[in-house]
C-alpha cells in the first residue's frame, strides 16, 4: 500500500487521477516527419546558428500636438545602458544566489534515515494539490520545494512530520509570495487537523532559522519568465504556449529528485529547448539570443533535457497525478 497524506475536506482532494500527459495541440503537416529528441543530429555537439528572421517593421505612432519635447537622445541612451547595466547585476546576483543557496543533491543518502526520493515525490504531489486549494501561485509551490530540500539536506526528519514540514514550508512560501497568504488554521485543516496550529507555528520557526531569513531563494520558475521571452521572440510561437508548457515541464521537475543534481538556470534553460523542441520539432529548440540569454550551451543542457523528457512521457514518476491533472484542467 502506497504511503499517503491525509487530505482533509479539499476538492483537490477529491480529483480522480487518470491524466495522461499534457499535450501541446499542434495544426496537422501531412508531410512533415516528426523529429525524435534522441534523433536530434550530435545533441552534446549542436552548433547555434545566428537567426535569419526579416528585419521587425517599425509602427509608425501619430504625433501629439500637446506632447512633452523629447528627451535628448544622450539621455536616452544612457537610460538605455543603465537599465541593461541593472538587468546584467541582477542576473549575476541570482546565479550567485542559486549557487549558494542549492541544497544537498544526495542528502537522502547521507543526511536522512527515512525520508527517500519517493517519499519526497509524494509529499511535492500532494503539495501541488494544496497549492490547487487555496489558488497559490505557481512560484509558492516552487518556493516551498526548495524550502523542503534546503530543511532536509541539514535537519533530520521522521516520516510523521514530513506533511508538516511540507505545509509549514508552504505557510512560509506563501507569507513571502502571496498577497492574501491562506492561515495557520487553513493549512491545519488541510492536513486534516493532523497538526495544530502551535506546532505549525514551531515548524514554521524552525524552517527560518535553517533558511537564516533568506526566503527570497531562486528557483527554476525564477529563470523560466526570462527565458520564455528570449525564447518566444525568434520562434512563430506565442509567449503563452511557451509559458504554458514551460510551467508544466517546470513543474514537473519538482517531483524529481535526480532534478537537484542541477541549478535552476539549468533545469529552467532545459524546460526552455524542450518546450520548443515539443511545439516546433522541425526548428532548431536553441537559438544564439537563448545561449546569450542562458549562458548555456546546448551539450550542457543534455542531461537535464532528457530526463525532463522522461518526465513529459510519463516514463517517471508516473503515478502522481496532481501537476496532469492540473495542466490537463486549464488547456
Amino acid at each position: 500500500m502506497q504511503w499517503e497524506f491525509p487530505h482533509g475536506d479539499s476538492a483537490a482532494a477529491k480529483r480522480k487521477a487518470t491524466a495522461g500527459p499534457v499535450v501541446v495541440v499542434q495544426k496537422q503537416h501531412p508531410k512533415r516527419q516528426r523529429v525524435v529528441l534522441g534523433q536530434l543530429p550530435n545533441l552534446p555537439n549542436l552548433i547555434v546558428s545566428e537567426s535569419h528572421d526579416p528585419p521587425k517593421q517599425k509602427l509608425q505612432c501619430r504625433k501629439n500636438p500637446n506632447a512633452k519635447k523629447p528627451i535628448p537622445i544622450t539621455n536616452t541612451i544612457s537610460s538605455l545602458q543603465m537599465g541593461e547595466s541593472y538587468v546584467s547585476d541582477i542576473d549575476e546576483y541570482l546565479r550567485a544566489m542559486e549557487t549558494k543557496r542549492r541544497p544537498m543533491v544526495d542528502y537522502t543518502e547521507k543526511v536522512q534515515k527515512v525520508v527517500t526520493p519517493n517519499m519526497r515525490a509524494i509529499l511535492v504531489d500532494w503539495l501541488v494539490d494544496v497549492a490547487e486549494e487555496y489558488k497559490l501561485l505557481s512560484e509558492t509551490l516552487h518556493l516551498s520545494v526548495s524550502y523542503i530540500d534546503g530543511f532536509l539536506s541539514v535537519n533530520h526528519v521522521t516520516k510523521s512530520r514530513l506533511q508538516l514540514l511540507g505545509v509549514s514550508c508552504m505557510l512560509v512560501a506563501s507569507k513571502y509570495e502571496e498577497i492574501n497568504p491562506p492561515s495557520v488554521d487553513q493549512f491545519c485543516n488541510i492536513t486534516d487537523n493532523t497538526y495544530g496550529k502551535a506546532e505549525v507555528v514551531k515548524m514554521e520557526a524552525d524552517i527560518l532559522k535553517s533558511l537564516n531569513f533568506e526566503m527570497g531563494n531562486p528557483t527554476v520558475n525564477t529563470f523560466l519568465r526570462r527565458f520564455a521571452d528570449v525564447a518566444s521572440e525568434n520562434q512563430n510561437t506565442s509567449n503563452l504556449q511557451i509559458e504554458f508548457l514551460g510551467s508544466y515541464l517546470a513543474e514537473l521537475s519538482l517531483l524529481d529528485y535526480d532534478c537537484l543534481r542541477f541549478l535552476p538556470s539549468i533545469v529552467a534553460a532545459s524546460v526552455i529547448f524542450l518546450a520548443r523542441f515539443i511545439i516546433s520539432p522541425e526548428v532548431h529548440p536553441w537559438s544564439s539570443s537563448l545561449r546569450e540569454c542562458s549562458g548555456y550551451k546546448p551539450a550542457e543542457l543534455k542531461e537535464c533535457v532528457l530526463i525532463l523528457h522522461d518526465l513529459y512521457l510519463s516514463r517517471k514518476v508516473a503515478s502522481f497525478q496532481a501537476i496532469r491533472e492540473k495542466y490537463k484542467q486549464q488547456k
